[in-house]
């Protein structure tokens, strides 16, 4: 598949099949398109910690909550995403510039990681809901958790949508 096809393909799934395990292969392609995206001063701010088997039903309960995300119960697998420490270079330019980088990184390894997860034919949802405190407990973290990943294979008869978003002439101009 071309890159534009998988950008048209990949989608939020809320529909996973929890009869359907991920594979450790399929996982690390996804870790591995991540720490291969770009980041600022190649300081790749982040840390991924996988949830799989009973881990990922526990991770489940951290991230359903308040009636949100009810779908993730059937997702076998999840990528919990933290924030890890600047180098030097990027600390500074963070400082100096007033950017914050390491949200920055963390955006561009998540899409990478989720469009090589369409490339291998799973499904992925990427989530900002969930308690933090409990997963940090969970998962032994003590940095900020920023996103969660849920990774799994779609049911079947799930079709891909057509995606909506704004015309191009009003997030882009030429100058």
């Amino acid at each position: 598949m071309d890159f534009i096809g998988l950008v048209n393909t990949r989608q939020s799934c809320r529909n996973f099949d929890a009869a359907k395990e991920v594979t450790k292969e399929d996982i690390f392609a996804c870790l591995e398109a991540a720490r291969l995206a770009p980041s600022a001063c190649n300081a790749q701010p982040m840390r991924f910690s996988v949830c799989i088997g009973e881990t990922a039903a526990q991770a489940a309960d951290c991230i359903h909550s308040m009636g949100l995300n009810g779908f993730v119960k059937d997702a076998p697998c999840f990528i919990v995403v933290s924030e890890d420490n600047y180098n030097a270079t990027s600390s500074l330019g963070s400082r100096v510039k007033g950017q914050d980088f390491r949200s920055i990184d963390m955006g561009i390894a998540v899409a990478h990681l989720t469009l090589a997860a369409t490339e291998t034919g799973l499904a992925s949802c990427i989530l900002g809901w969930f308690d933090e405190k409990k997963l940090q407990r969970l998962l032994k973290i003590k940095k900020r958790i920023r996103l969660v990943i849920a990774l799994g294979y779609a049911k079947d008869g799930d079709i891909i949508r057509r995606k909506v978003r704004k015309p191009m002439e009003d997030i882009a101009d030429f100058q």
